[in-house]
């Protein structure tokens, strides 16, 4: 089951919208807040939604070909980063998905991990890959803020697609 590239660009639109408004939201917790220890492999909302950040940007270099020499620094573990950086990246990725056709969506990707291992996926499946990753790990953010006694903005697609 192969997925359009109208499909792709939309979704990938998605997870753009979603990431930014919850971005928003987390702009007003307070430094404590944003550093509360969940106990989760993330521990907590920043470095969470780096994680996601750090996926984007290293997803958006394979299917370009390029490989990143680490994941995530220190240097990603900021909100004035990710409120700078994140929408920036989202836009390289729909400028990248524009001219983007319905074979290239089937065209297979070869690319490594970041442990060396090599990996072969076709391109649909990777960006698919991308935008789920990004809602787990969003959803996860959102469980944060509600234990924390904020209430998340919506972010699920049926939102997107309503808007």
């Amino acid at each position: 089951m192969a997925v359009n590239a109208e499909t792709l660009r939309m979704h990938l639109d998605y997870t753009a919208w979603a990431s930014n408004r919850l971005l928003d939201s987390v702009t007003r917790l307070t430094p404590e807040e944003l550093t509360r220890d969940f106990k989760t492999s993330d521990r907590n909302v920043l470095e969470t939604l780096a994680h996601v950040f750090a996926a984007d940007r290293v997803w958006l270099a394979r299917v370009n070909g390029e490989t990143r020499a680490t994941f995530i620094g220190p240097e990603d573990k900021h909100l004035e980063v990710l409120t700078k950086d994140w929408p920036a990246l989202h836009q390289r990725w729909r400028q990248w998905a524009v001219p983007l056709t319905d074979q290239d969506a089937m065209a297979v990707i070869p690319y490594r991990d970041l442990k060396g291992n090599a990996w072969e996926q076709p391109l649909w499946q990777i960006l698919l890959h991308v935008v789920n990753h990004g809602t787990h790990h969003r959803g996860q953010v959102s469980g944060f803020l509600r234990a924390m006694g904020h209430v998340p903005p919506p972010l699920d697609l049926i939102a997107y697609y309503r808007g």
